[in-house]
């Protein structure tokens, strides 16, 4: 049984290799410089693009864009978990319709570079694998673990390198090509983060740091970013937002000057391709930080590398005779040993300005319908002593699990008298959770992608008799890296205890406790606009409605034109979001924590520096893909799980000018 559900994921992946090798036949073969196509040995640019953090009315589009950027591949992951949700279930269609996606990059004359996992990693739920591999007996993710095992790799698979920077990268074997199979553009974003700008000065100066060492395989991951669509954002805690500050922006539009100053770097390297691949580098010293890499072939091919690693000077260099500028931390493609084509530092005019520009579209026909939280108890599926783990209990069928348990109160305590509070506290392994004393919300915590674990305390307020205490534990996205992570537990995790009673303290963990996987509004779908709910929606004035756990429901026309549109939702809180029954995603308006001081692209690249969107929400605008879109009564569901104002919400344009 393990073993056979273990081995689906590489019957899809052999099929979908298979799929591709009937599109475009080819001899595939390498040396220790490079890949050979057919006995023709390449320096390939490749773009990542991920075929669900898109649409398919998007694919063309965002596939040529790389292609006119200077692209030789695309590269994609195969998202295990998107195609088969439940063991010998599969699914190919629309966002998931791999093989189309790869023939539009056939049709293009590109490449594919098909990673086809199983696992992937990529801020992706639960890092692509489906839930349900968890619960095969005898699993262990990532190791040489017989339920796990994958096919034997042995020679010719090659080693590659992930990063920022991959120039001190060499193959584990001497007679491989040097590949960089991920060349961060960016970073990912995590709600209560800040965004991040990678100069593309330095990604370019990565590059060619790379090429001149001798690699030959550079893929930009990402290229276009995109967007974590319904609830497949990992983490935890990654925003709904993808967009990686790739040169192609999450809206599918060109970002300025990053796109044309790669297009420019991939021209001046294509320029030394003969030279690059048919010799090895003769490294000169031409100063302190500054050398040249010299790559000259048996039938005549010169070209030259001219870098200076400076992080304060610039430099004057004397090279074959001939004088050059070198800016800090940069480097000079010469394709002919005389002549500088192309340096990392110097960026052209064009950069790209955004704007979110509101629409004149009303979203109309508001109602609500609060969740119920007095009926929780009622409803919940089991009953048991102690805290169960929540992923175990949703296999991830939901963000939500109700813990509920009740408190009886003697009328002779004395915090009654006092009228003193008492002190709830919990200890919960993640992500977020919001508590409920008698139906009211007494308040909420959140962990962090840093810190997951978390405490809740708080003065609460309970009365003589029975007292319900609800807590609603919420997921923000599966894990997806670190050492066993399918081990990695979430939910109310640790003791849940009452303090200030005339006998101390009570200690409610291991009580009996109710279980209710999910809300009252899921399991009636009322995200989708077909669905038959048993709720009553309720028409009010939206300034009154403010409450937590409620569902808010309106219609609204298509705006005219073709930009790029998204929802702004700056006056919410935390929840999730739906138009015309497909999942926009997660949302939450959390502020950002970072240190957004300014951006230099001299130095080494990190996550600790080029922060920015301080002052506001780390994510505030929601891609809303056009071809989900109606002309007329496009329907709106907001579960809001805090508390904001929905006549804030509103739909917006992008708008990209460029500076020249």
């Amino acid at each position: 049984m393990a073993a056979n559900s273990v081995s689906h994921c590489f019957s899809l992946s052999i099929i979908m290799l298979f799929l591709y090798l009937q599109l475009i036949h080819c001899n595939v073969t390498y040396d220790r410089k490079a890949i050979a196509i057919d006995g023709q040995k390449r320096i390939l640019f490749a773009g990542s693009i991920h075929y669900p953090r898109s649409t398919p009315e998007m694919w063309e589009g965002l596939i040529q864009k790389a292609k006119n950027g200077g692209l030789d591949v695309i590269d994609t992951y195969v998202f295990w978990n998107l195609h088969e949700p439940s063991p010998g279930n599969y699914n190919f269609e629309g966002r998931y319709d791999l093989v189309q996606f790869i023939k539009l990059v056939k049709k293009a004359g590109l490449y594919v570079h098909l990673r086809i996992g199983p696992y992937i990693c990529g801020e992706w739920n639960f890092g692509g694998f489906p839930v349900w591999l968890k619960y095969v007996p005898g699993i262990s993710f990532r190791t040489d673990n017989e339920p796990f095992k994958e096919y034997d790799a042995p020679d010719p698979v090659i080693n590659t390198c992930n990063g920022f920077y991959c120039d001190y990268f060499s193959p584990n074997k001497p007679y491989k090509p040097t590949l960089w199979t991920e060349a961060w553009t960016g970073w990912f974003s995590d709600f209560g983060g800040p965004n991040y700008q990678r100069p593309v000065e330095d990604l370019a100066f990565a590059v060619a740091r790379f090429i001149q060492k001798g690699g030959s395989f550079v893929n930009y991951y990402m290229y276009h970013g995109g967007t974590n669509f319904g609830r497949t954002a990992g983490g935890p805690f990654i925003t709904t937002s993808y967009d990686y500050d790739a040169p192609i922006d999450e809206y599918g539009l060109i970002r300025q000057p990053k796109y044309d100053h790669l297009k420019e770097l991939h021209k001046a390297v294509k320029l030394c391709e003969k030279a690059l691949l048919n010799s090895d580098p003769n490294i000169v010293i031409l100063g302190s930080y500054e050398k040249a890499h010299v790559f000259s072939s048996e039938s005549g091919g010169c070209a030259a590398f001219l870098s200076n690693y400076n992080l304060r000077s610039n430099a004057k260099v004397t090279f074959n005779n001939m004088h050059y500028n070198l800016p800090r931390w940069s480097i000079s493609i010469l394709p002919d040993c005389q002549n500088v084509v192309f340096n990392t530092a110097k960026v052209g005019p064009k950069a790209s300005r955004v704007q979110m520009v509101p629409t004149n579209v009303k979203i109309e026909s508001w109602e609500t319908f609060n969740e119920d939280v007095h009926s929780v108890d009622d409803e919940s599926s089991m009953t048991v002593k102690g805290l169960l783990e929540q992923l175990n209990i949703t296999r991830d069928t939901s963000d939500y699990l109700w813990y509920t348990t009740s408190v009886r109160i003697s009328s002779s305590e004395s915090f009654l008298r006092k009228g003193t509070p008492l002190t709830l506290s919990i200890q919960t392994a993640g992500h977020g959770i919001h508590v409920f004393i008698n139906g009211q919300l007494s308040g909420s915590a959140f962990g962090t992608q840093q810190k997951r674990k978390f405490s809740f305390t708080k003065n609460i307020n309970l009365h003589p008799g029975e007292n319900k205490i609800s807590i609603l534990s919420i997921a923000v996205g599966l894990p997806n890296i670190g050492p066993h992570f399918e081990t990695w537990n979430i939910g109310v995790q640790g003791s849940v205890v009452l303090h200030g009673l005339d006998e101390g303290k009570k200690d409610l963990t291991w009580q009996k406790w109710s279980y209710k996987v999910g809300l009252k509004g899921e399991a009636d779908n009322l995200g989708s606009p077909n669905s038959i709910p048993s709720i009553v929606w309720t028409r009010g004035s939206l300034e009154t409605l403010k409450h937590p756990l409620t569902w808010y429901k309106a219609f609204f026309n298509a705006p005219g034109g073709d930009d790029p549109l998204a929802l702004d939702m700056s006056g919410m809180g935390k929840g999730q979001v739906w138009i015309n029954g497909e999942s926009i995603g997660r949302y939450w308006t959390i502020s950002v924590n970072g240190n957004c001081t300014g951006c230099s692209y001299v130095g080494a690249f990190r996550q600790t520096k080029c922060h920015f969107g301080c002052g506001g929400p780390t994510q505030q605008w929601y891609h809303v893909p056009r071809s989900w879109l109606k002309p007329t009564r496009n329907s709106l569901v907001v579960f809001e799980e805090i508390g904001g104002d929905a006549s804030k919400i509103s739909i917006v344009k992008r708008l990209t000018t460029t500076d020249k």
